[in-house]
């Protein structure tokens, strides 16, 4: 099946990947995040045990691990001195860990003890650096999108140093859920998913508030993915699809639109609503080498789709 249309026209890939059979992947097992690593394998995260899972270009299972994230949520994949590491977020323990990708600990970001955390709780949906390799500062950024509406600021070496919360800006943040730190333009930008108020806010590297994507006004934007010069945005759940933004923050295309499921009985977790051709809550992307694009679905088992760019 393809979809889309001139230069994002892909064929629609269903299920190019499954996640393992587990009692936790049955009863739950969305897969929340999704990256490509240097040498083509595609990591997933998601809800079972073990919740990570790298998959190679064919769609099999290599290796598996990472037994104690109860509400897997956010990856994200950074390089540092030609070493690649995966930043984890979970929601459920408040967990935001940097490993390699063999599962090992590189380091862990503390609680941020600020006031407006009796009630509600610590939940991290995703993770965003300043990558020093794109002449960045090694800055941590952590959206609290499931907690206090917080986005908070750490050093390279996990020291706190400080948050924003949308007042000084576009307003105050419901659910900054996916968080990227934009460095292809000559000024950097922090682009938040302030998802229940259905727009995308830009800051720059400081936390200083720049302007409100226009272009979505009505998003639902769970993350931010670059590809080349332009940005992919998985929405759900107020929509279902994926919106490419141009450099000037222009929707140019969309893919796999379905917003008609957003009303449907069993949405947005009934894996019964899945069909070939369209999504139902996508939630996080990833690009490899030849831009085929990797979409996975918080619906429950999981979904895994590759978009394989026509020729």
């Amino acid at each position: 099946m393809r979809v889309g249309s001139g230069e994002y026209t892909f064929d629609w890939i269903d299920n190019w990947a499954s996640i393992p059979d587990s009692p936790e992947g049955r009863v739950d097992g969305r897969t929340h995040g999704i990256v490509v690593t240097r040498d083509e394998r595609v990591v997933v995260f998601h809800v079972g045990n073990p919740a990570i899972l790298i998959f190679n270009a064919d769609g099999a299972l290599l290796e598996a691990w990472g037994n104690r994230f109860p509400g897997a949520h956010g990856l994200t994949l950074v390089e540092e001195a030609g070493t690649e590491y995966l930043w984890l977020t979970d929601y459920k323990t408040g967990e935001v860990v940097k490993t390699t990708l063999q599962g090992d600990t590189v380091l862990s970001l503390p609680f941020p003890d600020l006031k407006g955390y009796d009630e509600p709780k610590y939940a991290p949906t995703w993770v965003t650096v300043f990558e020093q390799r794109f002449g960045g500062t090694g800055d941590v950024w952590v959206a609290d999108g499931y907690g206090a509406g917080y986005v908070h600021r750490y050093d390279q070496t996990g020291n706190y140093l400080s948050s924003i919360d949308g007042t000084t800006g576009g307003g105050r943040f419901r659910h900054p859920h996916g968080i990227f730190l934009d460095t292809r333009k000559y000024e950097p930008e922090l682009f938040i998913a302030d998802r229940m108020n259905r727009r995308i806010q830009v800051y720059d590297a400081e936390g200083k508030f720049k302007r409100l994507v226009a272009a979505s006004a009505d998003t639902s934007a769970c993350a931010f993915i670059p590809d080349a010069e332009c940005t992919l945005i998985p929405e759900a759940p107020y929509r279902a699809r994926v919106t490419i933004l141009d450099p000037d923050d222009r929707a140019i295309a969309t893919l796999g639109e379905h917003d008609d499921v957003c009303s449907r009985p069993g949405f947005p977790n009934d894996r019964s609503l899945a069909e070939p051709g369209r999504f139902v809550t996508p939630h996080s992307v990833a690009t490899d080498g030849a831009r085929n694009i990797y979409v996975v679905e918080w619906v429950t088992g999981g979904r895994i789709t590759k978009l394989a760019r026509a020729t």
